[in-house]
């Protein structure tokens, strides 16, 4: 996938070194922060192009649970993406050890937040 790299963000380097909570009301470096400001306009600039955008997650202590769901689950309910879309054009990156935990949680925020909308959806 990484031939395809339209955008490249470093959460430590490109956004906050230390992520926050999940509204920006929670202060410097929420999750809502990083999703408005970094990952949806970055999302759209690639659909078009087909390209893909790798967030790395590295360089930083951890993430708080509300930070990853605001930003990532929050790409499906606020950002309107669908989940295949996310699939295709964004890639979560992890080299140390210690942050591979945050990436999985990540993904699942996603499949959770795709679900919802499709159990929504279909009570509607």
């Amino acid at each position: 996938m990484r031939n395809n790299v339209s955008k490249f963000i470093s959460v430590a380097n490109d956004f906050f070194p230390y992520p926050g909570g999940r509204y920006r009301r929670n202060g410097s470096g929420s999750g809502e922060e990083f999703r408005d400001e970094f990952l949806i306009p970055a999302l759209r600039s690639v659909l078009q192009s087909n390209g893909v955008v790798v967030v790395n997650l590295d360089g930083v202590m951890g993430y708080p649970g509300s930070f990853l769901e605001e930003a990532f689950g929050g790409l499906i309910r606020v950002g309107g993406f669908s989940k295949a879309e996310l699939e295709k054009h964004l890639e979560l990156e992890v080299t140390e050890p210690h942050i591979t935990i945050y990436r999985e949680i990540a993904l699942e925020y996603i499949d959770d937040a795709a679900t919802k909308q499709r159990s929504s959806r279909a009570v509607a």
